[in-house]
C-alpha cells in the first residue's frame, strides 16, 4: 500500500481527520461550527471543517458522505462525491442536505463526511469524425429495461 503525504492546516479545534480502522479508505471529516446548525427537510448548507489541504499533483480528494448519517439520518452530500483539485487551497466546506422528514442538528465536531484521496489520470481528447460502433451503440438511461 503507497501513502501520499498530503500537507494540512487544521484552523478548527477538531483532531485532523483520521482513518476509523485500518481498512478504511476515507477519513472522516467534522463540522468546525460556532454554534449548531439546524437543518430541516430538503435544506442544504455549506457546512465548514477549518481545513485546509495541499493535495500533491497527479492526485484529487473526494468528498462523499458517510453511510451512516446517510442511513439514521437521511443527511448527505449534495455534490457526491464532491473534488477538491490538488491546486485549491481554500477552506475544505461540504455541502449537506438534509432528505428526511424529520430536522437534523449539525454540532460543532460532529463527523460529516469523509475524504478520499484518489489519483488522477489526465485525458487528452483527440477529434475525430465518427466513433467505433459497439452492441450497446447510443443506448442510455435505462437502455436496458432493467430496473
Amino acid at each position: 500500500m503507497q501513502h501520499v503525504e498530503i500537507k494540512i492546516v487544521n484552523t478548527s479545534e477538531n483532531p485532523i481527520p483520521e482513518y476509523a480502522t485500518p481498512g478504511s479508505s476515507g477519513l472522516d471529516l467534522r463540522a468546525n461550527l460556532s454554534e449548531p446548525v439546524l437543518l430541516k427537510t430538503m435544506e442544504r448548507k455549506m457546512i465548514s471543517t477549518g481545513l485546509f489541504l495541499e493535495i500533491p499533483d497527479g492526485y484529487e480528494v473526494q468528498v462523499r458522505p458517510r453511510s451512516g448519517l446517510a442511513w439514521k439520518h437521511g443527511i448527505t452530500c449534495l455534490n457526491s462525491p464532491g473534488t477538491v483539485d490538488s491546486d485549491y487551497r481554500g477552506e475544505l466546506k461540504v455541502i449537506l442536505i438534509n432528505l428526511s422528514h424529520e430536522e437534523h442538528i449539525i454540532n460543532n465536531g460532529d463527523r460529516i463526511a469523509q475524504m478520499i484521496l484518489s489519483r488522477v489520470e489526465k485525458a487528452i481528447l483527440q477529434p475525430v469524425i465518427k466513433l467505433e460502433s459497439t452492441v450497446r451503440g447510443e443506448g442510455g438511461f435505462g437502455h436496458t429495461g432493467h430496473q
